[in-house]
């Protein structure tokens, strides 16, 4: 038996959307998951509900744990704290599975079927979403602090801002420059004057590199489906690999569906999604072409696999979500290489290159455009401990 004997969480005031978790057993092992927004809120559901029932049980029992924690009375309708924390739990208890193995997740989790995964780069920048709720929309006035602040470039210079990527190896990127229109009407409108607004970063990056770049569009789930299928017809002109999640809220399975048959351009959805029957649903409908999760809002790797399964049965590819958190990045990494319909994992080069590496040991290698297979045990990283130092630190123990 592996048995649980704290649950410990960690979080940073300069960070106040991420929470991690860290499991320790009476073998001496610790494993390290991670969750993202509304970090308080998980940080009490992991204490109030999740640790007092945890302790004390067999880490090695992960699947038995996922049922427990994916299926409370109320609160796991989409990614909801109750989900966000069992999420970050599970990605701790496959960290320990294959640092009690001594082999990585992607081995535990039953073998890679690729040694490396094509990258997308999302074009945020430095602090993009990690101050607050709320994302950040770029100005007119905005300047770039480094040469990865994306944001401020894709709405500024496109065109550029592909051809710095393709220098770097990489063959997608993806860009939101239709969100500063949706606050004005709530997301019920996009004017003609907007879409052409809107369209002109894509365009931008046509003219300088044709086609050498695959470009996603992500559109937040800002938009009434009216609105949404009028942005998606319009990028039909300009040959985007997707639109990500298109309407406002993507657990709308029919409204998906009907956008879908409207348009050409391909639907992608979605990372804000919990639970395997979510999914089930969205594929049921024939409401997407690419499956996005994320694992540390789904349910962790337990429920992400069980997504990945499905993605296959329905013949669509899967492309793990990052923009969160290194161990998420880490998570999805694993993911990515172990299954079959996987066909990118996201990165933000942005973030790669500051603030994740101030967090962890370990990041993902990223090589011409391609994250290459970690062989360390588990997931592969371990905070620094100058976190655990400066965090707020809160700890649950068997008794």
């Amino acid at each position: 038996m592996s048995k649980i004997t704290c649950v410990r969480t960690i979080r940073l005031a300069e960070r106040p959307n991420l929470i991690w978790v860290e499991i320790e057993t009476d073998e001496g092992l610790t494993g390290l998951g991670e969750s993202f927004r509304g970090a308080e809120a998980t940080e009490a559901a992991i204490h109030g509900l999740v640790a007092p029932w945890l302790l004390g049980r067999d880490a090695r029992k992960i699947e038995a744990v996922s049922r427990h924690l994916m299926t409370p009375y109320v609160g796991f309708h989409s990614a909801g704290a109750e989900v966000r924390a069992a999420s970050a739990v599970d990605i701790a208890l496959w960290d320990l599975a294959g640092k009690r193995h001594g082999i990585p997740v992607h081995e535990a989790l039953g073998g890679a079927v690729r040694d490396d995964i094509r990258a997308y780069n999302t074009c945020a920048g430095y602090a993009y979403n990690t101050a607050g709720v709320a994302r950040r929309d770029i100005g007119a006035a905005d300047v770039a602090v480094g040469p990865y602040d994306d944001q401020v470039a894709f709405m500024k210079d496109a065109g550029q801002l592909a051809e710095s990527l393709l220098s770097e190896g990489y063959a997608a990127m993806k860009i939101w420059p239709f969100d500063i229109y949706a606050p004005q009407s709530g997301g019920q409108v996009i004017t003609a004057s907007e879409l052409k607004a809107g369209l002109e970063p894509f365009r931008k990056i046509r003219a300088a590199v044709g086609d050498e770049i695959e470009v996603m569009a992500e559109l937040h789930s800002m938009w009434s489906s009216t609105a949404a299928i009028r942005i998606c017809r319009a990028l039909e002109d300009v040959g985007v690999f997707w639109a990500e999640d298109p309407i406002g809220k993507m657990d709308d399975v029919h409204g998906l569906a009907d956008l879908r048959r409207q348009t050409r351009t391909p639907v992608c959805g979605s990372e804000t999604l919990g639970g395997s029957v979510m999914f089930r649903d969205l594929l049921a409908a024939d409401a997407v072409d690419f499956v996005m999760l994320d694992i540390g809002w789904c349910g962790g790797l337990t429920e992400g696999r069980k997504i990945a399964a499905l993605a296959e049965a329905y013949a669509k590819p899967l492309a793990p979500h990052d923009c969160t958190g290194p161990i998420a990045l880490w998570a999805g990494l694993h993911l990515a290489l172990h299954a079959p319909t996987a066909i990118f994992q996201e990165v933000v080069r942005a973030t790669l290159a500051t603030w994740y590496r101030d967090l962890v040991t370990e990041l993902p290698v990223v090589r011409n455009g391609k994250v290459l297979a970690p062989d360390a045990p588990g997931i592969g990283t371990a905070l620094l401990p100058a976190v655990r130092q400066a965090g707020i630190v809160r700890e649950s123990v068997r008794g």
